[in-house]
C-alpha cells in the first residue's frame, strides 16, 4: 500500500508562500498561528524561485540563500517534527513560480486533502493578477491572515475564510534597507535568521557574526 492510500481524505494542508527575503518575525508568528487554529496536519512554506511580479520591478536575493534562511527560522520553531516544511519545489522547477503549479503538485502529493492557501492582505488583493489564478481558486481554500484590527481581502467574487492572528508588523523591504544601514535589526528576525545574513554578508551586511 502506497503512503497517499493511507492518508486521511480530511487532511488540511497549508501552502504559505513567499520570496522569504528575509523571512522574519511575521512569518515566524504565523506559522504556530495557523497550525493552531486552522488545525493544519502538514504546513508547506513555499520558498519562490522567481516570483515574476516582484522581479519585474526589482532585484531578489538568491534563492539558495533565501531558502537557507527559511530553514533557519524553522529550525528555531517549537514545532513538532515534519510538521512545518520549508519545500523548494518552486526552486527545482526553476523559471518564474506561479502558485497554480504548486497547488496542483501538492493535490496529487495529498490525494483528498484539503489546500489551505495563506495569504496577506497584500497579496489577497492581487490574486486577479496571478497567472492561471481560476486554478487557484479551485485548488485551494483561501485564507487571509488578518493582523489584530486589520482588514482586507481578495477582489469582488472570491471565497476565503480568514486568520486573526497577533502577527508582528514587520517588512522584507524594510528589513533589507536596515541592514545595509548598519541599523539593529536583529530583533525583528528569527536569531537563526540574522546569523545566515551576517555569515553569508546579504544586504550588505559585513563578514561573520
Amino acid at each position: 500500500m502506497t503512503e497517499s492510500a493511507v492518508r486521511s481524505p480530511r487532511e488540511r494542508i497549508g501552502v504559505l508562500g513567499g520570496t522569504f527575503d528575509p523571512p522574519h518575525q511575521g512569518h515566524a508568528a504565523a506559522v504556530p498561528a495557523s497550525i493552531g487554529q486552522l488545525g493544519l496536519s502538514r504546513l508547506h512554506l513555499v520558498v519562490a524561485n522567481d516570483p515574476w511580479q516582484k522581479t519585474a520591478d526589482s532585484e531578489i536575493t538568491a534563492a539558495v540563500d533565501r531558502l537557507a534562511m527559511t530553514r533557519a527560522m524553522v529550525e528555531g520553531l517549537p514545532s513538532g517534527p515534519g510538521l512545518v516544511v520549508v519545500d523548494d519545489r518552486e526552486i527545482r522547477r526553476g523559471g518564474p513560480s506561479y502558485m497554480a503549479d504548486t497547488l496542483a503538485e501538492l493535490g496529487d502529493e495529498y490525494p483528498g486533502a484539503e489546500l489551505l492557501l495563506l495569504l496577506g492582505t497584500d497579496a489577497a488583493a492581487l490574486l486577479d493578477t496571478w497567472v492561471r489564478s481560476h486554478e487557484v481558486r479551485v485548488r485551494a481554500t483561501i485564507v487571509v491572515m488578518h493582523r489584530s484590527g486589520q482588514a482586507g481581502g481578495p477582489p469582488s467574487g472570491w471565497r476565503y475564510d480568514t486568520l486573526e492572528a497577533d502577527l508582528p508588523e514587520v517588512s522584507s523591504s524594510d528589513l533589507r534597507v536596515r541592514y545595509a544601514a548598519g541599523a539593529a535589526a536583529g530583533c525583528l528576525v528569527p536569531p537563526g535568521v540574522d546569523e545566515v545574513i551576517r555569515e553569508r554578508g546579504l544586504y550588505g551586511v559585513g563578514g561573520s557574526v
